[in-house]
């Protein structure tokens, strides 16, 4: 509350009527009033000049509490305030003039409640002047926003729209911005389009705020094609990352996942893509369009300086994508810890299939029985297939044949199992038969 009480504050300042300028204008109408009381035509011109005009008596009162006020002794100017008003005899635009300094007093000690109320007064007198009437209502509506009552401000800024001739795309930013408050997206869209009408009108480019504000309804009404226009817009006046990944992203709900790519590259390589959900989707990206070394690179350095987790999912991925890269050699050791971190041994497989693709059988068994030690193995007949294999290139070959047997308890291997054991069994006993004349060559 209290930083939308600031920000909301200086706004009003600039709006509301300063009490010099106050001061100023009471003293341009004091003297007339009597000339005008006599015209007896009636017509309006005479009617609002007499009625905007201010005793040489008040106006006095009136300055004498300027002054105290400015001097910062808002109690000694209240008070006299308050006796002023009290007084018999006062005119409607006299009356506004006194809850005018009211309010602006109550404004400068913050005091929004009691200075809506004083505004309120202002707009309760008859026939006062339309500059008077549009200043009060505008300002009145900007302490709605500021305490929060929305739908108020709303109502009260339509109402100014209906009084003035000259709106401003400030004043349509605050009936937007109250709309959104209200959760009416359609309703807050109208006026922001005519601000940034008015602002392109000018030759100008639009504030920030506006386009942010376009964009967060545009998200809320799920448009995502006109979000993307303003977002466009937004990179290319206020080129910010934060912008870009939001823009990243409204290409992926149009499933335009090459352009999202291109966009979280084009961060990456900034150094703008600082969190490690945005590098992991960055690495799938490359991953979906077959570039898998730079995803690699990616996810190597990322779980290196600590900024994507290092856990068996993002290891496991890193392995894919050097994988995929033909870098089996450089698969091997995220594949090896994302193993050790799995709460199963189905990564200590995938780890033994790697190892024998490089030819390096012992590992692959270590790797296996590791596996199988850890358990929760989802295909324990192929895993049975596989050691069998590398004890079988290491010339083990009873283990080989205890593995095969393991296998063939399950159906599903069992003919493959079956196939291999008369395969190992016919090694064996060739090798059995070579030594033996081996050693009577040597005796």
């Amino acid at each position: 509350m209290n930083n939308r009480f600031k920000t909301f504050r200086s706004r009003v300042a600039r709006l509301a009527p300063s009490m010099s300028a106050i001061l100023i204008a009471l003293c341009l109408t004091t003297y007339t009033a009597h000339c005008f009381a006599q015209r007896a035509d009636g017509d309006e011109e005479r009617k609002t000049k007499t009625t905007a005009a201010m005793s040489e008596r008040v106006y006095k009162k009136l300055s004498n509490a300027q002054k105290t006020i400015e001097d910062k002794k808002y109690d000694e100017g209240l008070a006299m305030l308050n006796d002023l008003i009290k007084e018999r005899g006062l005119s409607p635009y006299e009356k506004a003039q006194v809850y005018n300094f009211f309010a602006y007093t109550y404004f400068t000690l913050e005091r929004y409640k009691d200075a809506i109320n004083a505004y309120q007064q202002v707009l309760a007198q008859p026939d006062l002047p339309e500059g008077l009437v549009i200043n009060s209502t505008y300002t009145l509506a900007q302490l709605y926003f500021i305490q929060e009552d929305y739908q108020k401000a709303v109502d009260l800024m339509n109402k100014w729209f209906s009084l003035t001739k000259s709106p401003t795309e400030n004043a349509y930013m605050i009936l937007a911005q109250a709309y959104y408050q209200l959760n009416e997206y359609k309703q807050s869209l109208e006026p922001l389009k005519k601000a940034y009408a008015l602002v392109k009108q000018r030759g100008e480019k639009p504030k920030e705020n506006l386009l942010l504000l376009l964009r967060v309804n545009y998200y809320n009404l799920k448009d995502t094609k006109n979000m993307l226009n303003v977002l466009k817009e937004l990179v290319a006046l206020y080129p910010k990352s934060e912008y870009w990944l939001t823009m990243g992203n409204a290409y992926s709900e149009m499933k335009q996942m090459n352009k999202q790519m291109s966009i979280y590259e084009m961060l990456y390589e900034h150094g703008d893509l600082t969190s490690g959900n945005q590098q992991l989707n960055l690495a799938n990206l490359y991953l979906m369009y077959d570039v898998p070394y730079k995803a690699a690179k990616v996810l190597d350095k990322g779980i290196k300086t600590g900024v994507i987790e290092k856990n068996d999912r993002n290891l496991r991925l890193l392995s894919t994508a050097w994988y995929q890269a033909d870098e089996s050699a450089k698969a091997i050791p995220p594949m090896k810890e994302a193993a050790q971190l799995s709460d199963d041994g189905e990564m200590y497989v995938r780890l033994a299939q790697a190892y024998i693709n490089l030819d390096r059988y012992k590992e692959a068994v270590d790797a296996l029985h590791a596996g199988f030690k850890k358990g929760k193995i989802k295909r324990a007949d192929q895993a049975y297939i596989m050691l069998g294999m590398a004890e079988f290139e290491l010339k083990e070959y009873n283990p080989a044949l205890d593995a095969f047997s393991e296998a063939a308890k399950d159906s599903r291997s069992a003919k493959s199992a079956h196939q291999w054991t008369k395969y190992v069994e016919s090694e064996k006993n060739r090798n059995k038969q070579l030594e033996e004349s081996l050693k009577r060559r040597r005796s």
